[in-house]
């Protein structure tokens, strides 16, 4: 009777009824997908999110780049200003990149900005590398490499509406079990961040171990075009793929965005969640800073470059707990609960640092324990929604690229205005008292912390698995009840139209099993 019935439904839906992870067969028994349908299954995934390992390795580089230099050509020739100029160029690229590959995304593909991105970031780290000036000079050197800079921000900043939602998209594929689509994407994406600030922070020791105190030139400039392996291999990666299924059933690629109606659907849940994202990066600068006391104080104010790079790979190893049970842990607790969970205990650990911070200058082992707690609690909860599960996850795909792009630049713009307004803040904290300075960033980052918490638990709506497939859904409906034509969204693709089963099917497949 299943057979008989199966069989009198439509070829084209029993073929999309087929790719799901346990589907009907003439035996009437449920199979899984095959481990090789699995496995192409998450290995989609890391394609197009693993090229955040870019942005991770970019800025945490930067750092240790900066010693090599002020080292190798000696700090009085460096313009007082290099160092901010550094670091403000690669935010200023990755705001344009963000921004801009939004609307790439959307309007050209998400194949098209993921490869033009990987493409910007291998070769402007070639050319950073590359960096010289007129008739060797030192300022032209660094004109260059701030300028690369800025171009290389462009590539990662279009990582974010390109790779990260390709990869968000390709987490509800058939072959990806519901319980492990949070964890995947956030092991492609936030985790590949963190484990590419340690591998940033260890490149330049090994570096200095190969070449020496006299051959500093050569290390940083080796340390910098390493950051071309991991983009060009992305590229590679990336070059046989197609557009995300859902992105070819649900896009407006050739047709006009009603961004009105998307505006009134979804601007408040926009702004809560860059709100949290801008919060979150505006108080990573001071949760940042306390690397070098805990490796001053531990080393003793020690200036050997292996002391220092060795304990910078220490800091960095911190990350690393916190990503890897915060990606296990988002399946079950969801992506809203994880993050305000997170918030608030990096927010206790950060009041106990502070409170407590006389004591622990005494004792850096204990300081260096609660430090490395605070920072897994930072990567536990908000890495891993702030920016990982929730901004890809709560638009449609016909806009998820801009979302997600403007979400993820007003990030960056916090970390950009923290970088500007602790080091005065700081200062006004010296003036009260002694350890004023130290404590001081701690309350203000851990106040922000429960502020961004309360923010989360209110506006923010919880994600459930498949849930983009539900809001493009919605969405569809949403723009029909006001008058908007849908039947042009999608790129015309049949095979990949019916991507979503049909209602229509479903029903033919209970009927079908009931018999």
């Amino acid at each position: 009777m299943i057979v008989t019935v199966w069989s009198k439904i439509k070829p084209s839906a029993c073929e999309d009824v087929e790719r799901l992870p346990f589907a009907p067969t003439s035996s009437g028994l449920e199979t899984m997908s095959t481990f090789k349908e699995r496995l192409r299954g998450v290995s989609l995934i890391f394609a197009c999110g693993t090229a955040l390992f870019s942005d991770g390795y970019q800025n945490g580089n930067i750092g240790s780049v900066n010693t090599l230099i002020k080292r190798a050509y000696g700090a009085d020739a460096i313009p007082s200003n290099y160092s901010t100029a550094i670091n403000s160029s690669i935010f200023v690229g990755t705001i344009v990149g963000m921004l801009s590959f939004g609307w790439i995304s959307d309007k050209m593909g998400r194949k098209f900005g993921m490869m033009t991105a990987a493409g910007i970031v291998a070769f402007f780290s070639l050319l950073s590398a590359a960096s010289s000036g007129a008739n060797h000079s030192l300022h032209g050197l660094l004109s260059m490499l701030i300028v690369c800079r800025v171009f290389l921000g462009i590539g990662i900043g279009a990582e974010y509406p390109c790779g990260s939602v390709s990869a968000s998209e390709q987490t509800e594929g058939a072959a990806i079990a519901k319980n492990a689509q949070h964890r995947w994407f956030a092991l492609a994406t936030n985790s590949m961040i963190d484990l590419a600030f340690c591998v940033a922070a260890f490149v330049p020791l090994v570096a200095f171990w190969i070449f020496g105190e006299h051959h500093l030139r050569a290390a940083w400039r080796l340390t910098l075009g390493l950051g071309f392996v991991p983009a060009i291999a992305v590229f590679a990666w990336r070059w046989n793929m197609e557009e995300p299924p859902m992105y070819k059933k649900s896009s407006m690629k050739n047709i006009r965005i009603p961004y009105m109606l998307v505006l009134r659907r979804y601007g408040a849940r926009l702004a809560a969640i860059s709100v949290t994202w801008f919060i979150y990066d505006f108080i990573t600068y001071p949760f940042g800073i306390y690397s070098s006391t805990v490796i001053d104080t531990i080393t003793g104010n020690n200036d050997s470059l292996t002391v220092v790079f060795g304990w910078n790979v220490v800091i960095n190893l911190f990350y690393m707990p916190g990503t890897l049970i915060g990606a296990f842990a988002v399946d079950y607790l969801g992506p809203k609960n994880t993050m305000i969970i997170g918030l608030l205990f990096q927010a206790l650990f950060g009041f106990v640092m502070s409170g407590a911070y006389g004591y622990f200058v005494k004792h850096i082992g204990g300081f260096a324990v609660i430090y490395g707690i605070f920072l897994c609690f930072g990567e536990f909860g908000a890495r891993a929604t702030t920016s990982g599960s929730s901004p890809p996850r709560a638009p449609p795909t016909a806009v998820r690229g801009q979302f997600y792009g403007v979400a993820a630049a007003i990030g960056k713009i916090g970390a950009f205005v923290g970088t500007w307004a602790f080091p005065p803040m700081i200062d006004a904290f010296a003036k009260k008292g002694p350890n004023q300075a130290n404590t001081g960033p701690f309350w203000v980052g851990s106040a922000l912390a429960i502020l961004s918490a309360i923010i989360t638990f209110f506006f923010i709506t919880p994600l459930s698995h498949d849930g983009m497939a539900k809001e493009d859904a919605e969405f569809r409906a949403y723009l029909e009840e006001h008058g908007f034509d849908t039947t042009a969204m999608g790129l015309g693709d049949t095979d990949t139209q019916t991507e979503s089963i049909p209602e229509d099917v479903e029903e033919k497949v209970k009927e079908a099993e009931v018999a």
